[in-house]
C-alpha cells in the first residue's frame, strides 16, 4: 500500500521558494539551487521539485506514480499557469515546461532531461502563432520528438539523427538552425513514422501523460547503467534518489536576440576570477552540452550583448557570496530577457579548487579552516606525478581545446568498451570519440585521457573529465574519426586503433608516441593549502619508505619521519641477494653466521644513509619479515652462485629449498618466528642498527630517535624474547662503543590474536604500529594479492560497501584496532600508536585514526601530502 508522503511538491516562482538550503536530500542540487536563486530576487522561470522521497517511494511501488503525488503536481501546475497567464495544452497560448532531474549530489549528465514538453500537432501551431515564429515553433516540436523518443521511449537517437542528417544533405545546409520551415515539418512526420514504427503506436499527443511519462523517465534515470557506474566511480551512495524539477520553459532558440549558455564563476581548470563558459545565439541548452554546435566563449557576449552580461556578472558574483564557493551556472536568454535555470557547485580541477579556496580566504568569503575542506585530499594526488617534458620534441599532429589539465599517453581505443578492454589487460589508454555522452561512462573512467573531435569547454567530455582528474581534449575539428574502420585522419596522419599517441590537456595539443615527464612545480595555492594544514592538524605523518631516493622524495613532501622501513627490501639488491641465500640455505648455525656477516656492513651501511637524512626525526625500522621462498634460488644460474659462494654442492643447495619451501608462506616461517628459529638473523640487524647510530651521532650534534618493530606477534612470550635479544645486543655494541644509545622497541599489530591481547604485549613495548595489510588479510580470511578476481563482484553486490584492502573496514578489523587501543592504554598509556598499513593515506582511514587518537600515520612518499590534508580535515571537523 502507497504511504501518502504529506508534501512532495515544493513551488517556486515570484521571488518565492517553498524549498531552503537546507533541503538539498530532499530537492536536490536543481531544487535548492532553484529554490534559493527565487529568494534571492534573480529572474527564474516558474516551476516546481518533486521531492526524492518520491523516487524511492516509486521504486517499492513497482515504478507507478502514487495518486496523491499527481494531486499536488497539478495543483503547482495550475500556480505556474495562473503566475504566466499560459496554459498546459492550449492550443491558443500554450505553456511548455522542462522536467529535468536533480539529485542530492551533482552528477553531470548521467541523468535524464526532458525539453519542451507540452508540444503536440495542436499546441505546435498555437506556439508559432504566440511568438509570431513558425520555424521557432516546428523547430521546437522536432526537438521534443526527439527528446522524448530517446529519454521516454527508449529509442536510439541515432535513428532521428540519420533522418536529421539527411534532410540537411538534401537541403544543401550545414547547420541544423539553416532548415526552412517545410524542411522542419517534413523531419517531424519522419520522426513519427520512426516512433510508429519502432513502438507500434503513434507518437504520444496528450500533454499530461506526456508529463507523467517524463517524470517516470527521469525517475529511472537514478538506475540507469551510466548513474549507477557513474555513483560507483565517485563513491556516491545509491541512498536518497532524485527529485523532479518541473519548470516553465523559457526559450533561447526564438530568435537572434536569444541565447543560451552554460558558464563558470570563475576559471574551473586555473581558479582564476573571472567568468569562464560558453553559448550559442538561438540554441537551446542541449546544444552545448552535446557538442553539436561549436559554441561561443562567454567573453564574446560582452561583445553582442553587453547589457545581458553585465547582469550576468553581476549574478555571478552575488551567488559566489551566497554559497561562499565557485557557481556552474545554466542560463537562457529569451528575446533580450535573462532567465537564470541553475546554479550549483562547479566541477573544478585540483589546480583550480586549491586556487579558488585559498583565493577566497584572502577575499574575505571564507576561513582558511573553511578552505582545507574545499579540496579531497585524493585530488591532490594528480598534482605530483609527471608532466610533459617540455624539451622533449613532439610530433603534434592536431590541436583541440585544452578542456581539463594533465598529460597522458596511451593505445587509442575509439569505444568505451575498448578502452575498458584495454585496462583489463594491462595496457592504457586514450578514449578517442567524436562527442562523448554519458553512456561512455565506463570507458572514460578506464582511459588515460579522453580526446573528442566535437564539443567545447563545457561539453560532456570535459566536465566529467575535470571531475575525474582526468586529461581531456575536446573540439579538435580537424580530426576525422571513421568508427567502422577504426581510425581518424588528420592533416595527412592515418592513426589506427591501439596506435600510442600523447594528449596535453593543458595545451590541447595531441602527439604521436608517447613524450617522457618531468616532475611538476607545485603552485604557491598548493603550498599554502599544505601550510594550513600543517598548522591545523594533530596526526602527524610519516612514510614508508627504505631507500634513498624514496626518503628524499618522502622528505621534500614534508614526511615528519619514517613509519615504516621494510629491511627486507633491502635484501633484494643485487649486490647481496647471494649472501641472503646463503643465510637462507645454510645448515649450520656456522654456515648462517658466515652468511650474516656478509650482510652485516651492508645493513648498516643502509642504515647510516637513512639516519644521515632524517636527523632527529623518527625511524621506525621493521626487523627482517620475509616469507623465505621470495628469497630462495630459483633458476639454475642463481643455484650454481649460492653453491659456490658457500662452498656447497647444488644438490645440497636443492634439497635444502626444498625444505624451506611453505604451501602458504604468508602465514608461514617469516617475522618473528624467523627470529626465533634463528636468532642470529635479528641480532645481526640491531648490531647494525646500532652501531649505525653510533657513526652518524659521532659525526655531528645529532640525537637519532631510533624505533626497532618486531613483526609478526602474536603473544607476550615472543616479544619479551626478542625484546631481550634486541637489548642485549644494544648493551654489547654499547660496551664496544662506549656511551649510552636511546632507541625503542616495539611490535607490529597484524593479526587478530594480537589486537585481541594487546594488554599482555603492551609492557614490554614502547610503540604499537598497525600493519593494517596484513591484518585485514587475517581478518578476512582474503588474500589480497587474490582478492582482485572477486571483489568488484562483492562491492557490486553490497556485500561489501568499499573494498577492505583499500579503504579500512571499520566494523570488523577497525573494532580489533579499537579494542587493541583500549585494552593497551589500561595496561601502558604511554605506548605510541600508529598505521603504516596501505590505510595510512586513504582520507576515510584516516579520520578513522584520527578519532581514535593516534599519534601517526605512515603512507608512501607520494600520499604524504594526501594525508595531511586529510588529517587537517579531521582537525577542523573534530571542533
Amino acid at each position: 500500500m502507497t504511504n501518502i508522503i504529506e508534501k512532495c511538491v515544493y513551488s517556486f516562482f515570484n521571488n518565492q521558494a517553498e524549498g531552503t538550503a537546507t533541503m538539498k536530500n530532499i530537492l536536490g542540487g536543481k531544487g535548492t539551487g532553484l529554490a534559493e536563486m527565487s529568494e534571492l530576487g534573480l529572474p527564474v522561470p516558474p516551476g516546481f521539485t518533486i521531492s526524492a522521497d518520491l523516487c524511492e517511494q516509486y521504486y517499492k511501488n513497482g515504478r507507478i506514480l502514487p495518486k496523491f503525488l499527481l494531486t499536488q503536481l497539478y495543483e503547482a501546475l495550475s500556480e505556474v499557469e495562473e503566475s504566466l497567464g499560459r496554459s498546459f495544452n492550449d492550443e491558443h497560448n500554450p505553456l511548455l515546461v522542462s522536467v529535468r532531474s536533480g539529485a542530492w549530489i551533482s552528477m553531470p549528465g548521467m541523468m535524464d532531461t526532458v525539453l519542451n514538453l507540452g508540444l503536440n500537432d495542436r499546441t505546435v501551431a498555437g506556439l508559432a502563432k504566440l511568438h509570431n515564429n513558425e520555424r521557432f515553433a516546428y523547430d521546437s516540436y522536432r526537438r521534443f520528438i526527439q527528446m522524448y523518443s530517446n529519454v521516454v521511449l527508449k529509442l536510439r537517437s541515432v535513428h532521428f539523427e540519420e533522418v536529421l542528417d539527411l534532410k540537411k544533405q538534401d537541403r544543401g545546409v550545414r547547420l541544423d538552425e539553416e532548415l526552412d520551415v517545410l524542411a522542419l515539418k517534413e523531419i517531424i512526420e519522419e520522426y513519427k513514422k520512426i516512433v510508429k514504427a519502432k513502438t507500434g503506436v503513434d507518437f504520444l499527443q496528450e500533454v499530461h501523460v506526456q508529463l507523467e511519462e517524463a517524470i517516470k523517465a527521469v525517475f529511472d534515470s537514478w538506475m540507469s547503467p551510466r548513474a549507477i557506474t557513474y555513483r560507483k566511480i565517485n563513491n556516491i551512495s545509491d541512498d536518497y534518489g532524485t527529485a523532479v524539477t518541473i519548470q516553465a520553459m523559457v526559450f533561447g532558440n526564438l530568435d537572434s536576440t536569444s541565447a543560451t549558455g552554460v558558464l563558470f564563476s570563475r576559471n574551473p581548470s586555473t581558479g582564476e576570477r573571472k567568468l569562464f563558459g560558453e553559448y550559442l545565439p538561438n540554441a537551446q541548452g542541449e546544444d552545448i552540452v552535446s557538442g553539436i554546435r561549436t559554441p561561443n566563449p562567454i567573453s564574446k557576449l560582452a561583445e553582442t550583448m553587453p547589457a545581458i552580461y553585465a547582469q550576468i556578472e553581476q549574478f555571478a558574483i552575488k551567488l559566489e557570496r551566497h554559497y561562499k564557493d565557485m557557481q556552474d551556472i545554466e542560463f537562457t536568454v529569451e528575446q533580450g530577457k535573462l532567465w537564470m535555470l541553475q546554479t550549483r557547485k562547479g566541477k573544478r580541477t585540483v589546480e583550480s579548487a586549491l586556487k579558488i579556496a585559498v583565493d577566497l580566504v584572502s577575499e574575505g568569503i571564507i576561513t582558511k579552516e573553511e578552505a582545507l575542506q574545499r579540496v579531497d585530499p585524493c585530488s591532490l594526488d594528480q598534482l605530483l606525478h609527471p608532466v610533459l617534458d617540455p624539451k622533449v620534441k613532439k610530433d603534434v599532429i592536431a590541436k583541440g581545446l585544452p578542456a581539463s589539465p594533465g598529460a597522458a599517453s596511451g593505445l587509442v581505443a575509439f569505444s568505451a568498451e575498448e578502452a575498458e578492454r584495454l585496462t583489463k589487460l594491462g595496457n592504457k589508454s586514450i578514449l578517442v570519440r567524436t562527442e562523448t555522452s554519458p553512456e561512455d561512462i565506463h570507458g572514460m573512467h578506464a582511459a588515460q585521457g579522453i580526446l573528442t573531435s566535437r564539443g567545447g569547454m563545457t561539453s560532456h567530455a570535459a566536465v566529467v573529465a575535470r571531475g575525474m582528474g582526468k586529461p581531456c581534449i575536446a573540439g579538435a575539428s580537424s580530426l576525422s574519426i571513421d568508427y567502422e574502420k577504426n581510425l581518424m585522419r588528420v592533416d595527412g596522419h592515418v592513426v589506427k586503433e591501439h596506435d600510442q599517441i600523447t594528449i596535453d590537456g593543458q595545451s590541447g595539443e595531441i602527439i604521436l608516441g608517447t613524450v617522457s615527464t618531468i616532475k611538476p612545480v607545485l603552485s604557491r595555492p598548493f603550498v599554502q593549502m599544505m601550510t594550513w594544514a600543517d598548522e591545523i592538524r594533530r596526526l602527524k605523518i610519516r612514510t614508508n619508505a627504505e631507500t634513498v631516493e624514496d626518503i628524499k622524495t618522502a622528505l621534500n613532501f614534508g614526511a615528519e619521519g619514517i613509519g615504516l622501513c621494510r629491511t627486507e627490501h633491502m635484501f633484494f639488491d643485487p649486490k647481496r641477494i647471494v649472501s641472503v641465500r646463503k643465510m637462507i640455505i645454510a645448515n649450520s648455525l656456522e654456515q648462517r653466521r658466515e652468511a650474516l656477516n656478509e650482510i652485516l656492513p651492508m645493513q648498516r651501511k643502509d642504515f647510516v644513509a637513512i639516519f644521515q637524512l632524517m636527523k632527529e626525526k623518527p625511524v621506525n625500522i621493521r626487523l627482517l619479515d620475509m616469507p623465505l621462498h621470495e628469497f630462495v634460488p630459483k633458476t639454475e644460474k642463481e643455484i650454481q652462485q649460492v653453491a659456490l659462494s658457500g662452498r656447497l654442492s647444488i644438490e645440497s643447495v636443492v634439497d635444502r629449498c626444498k625444505q624451506v619451501h611453505e604451501t602458504n608462506p604468508m602465514l608461514g616461517h617469516r617475522g618473528c618466528r624467523l627470529a626465533l628459529t634463528y636468532p642470529e638473523i635479528y641480532e645481526m640487524q640491531a648490531r647494525a642498527v646500532f652501531e649505525a647510530m653510533y657513526e652518524v651521532e659521532a659525526t655531528g650534534d645529532v640525537k637519532l630517535n631510533v624505533e626497532i618493530m618486531v613483526p609478526l606477534v602474536v603473544n607476550e612470550v615472543e616479544i619479551r624474547f626478542l625484546k631481550n635479544l634486541i637489548d642485549g645486543v644494544a648493551n654489547k655494541v654499547a660496551e664496544e662503543k662506549g656511551g649510552k644509545l636511546d632507541y625503542k622497541v616495539g611490535t607490529m599489530i597484524e593479526l587478530p590474536r594480537a589486537a585481541l591481547c594487546s594488554d599482555k604485549i603492551a609492557p614490554f613495548v614502547d610503540f604499537m604500529s598497525y600493519g593494517t595489510n596484513d591484518l585485514s588479510q587475517t581478518t578476512f580470511g582474503i588474500s589480497r594479492d587474490d582478492a582482485s578476481m572477486f571483489m568488484s563482484h562483492y562491492v557490486d553486490c553490497g556485500i561489501f560497501k568499499n573494498d577492505p584492502f583499500v579503504e579500512l573496514d571499520e566494523e570488523g578489523v577497525g573494532e580489533l584496532i579499537k579494542i587493541s587501543c583500549a585494552k593497551t592504554r589500561k595496561v601502558k598509556h604511554t605506548v605510541k600508536f600508529g598505521i603504516c598499513g596501505e590505510h595510512g593515506g586513504e582520507p576515510n582511514s584516516i579520520q578513522f585514526f584520527n578519532e581514535l587518537g593516534f599519534d601517526y600515520v605512515s603512507c608512501s612518499p607520494y600520499r604524504i601530502q594526501v594525508a595531511k590534508l586529510a588529517a587537517a580535515q579531521c582537525a577542523v571537523r573534530s571542533k
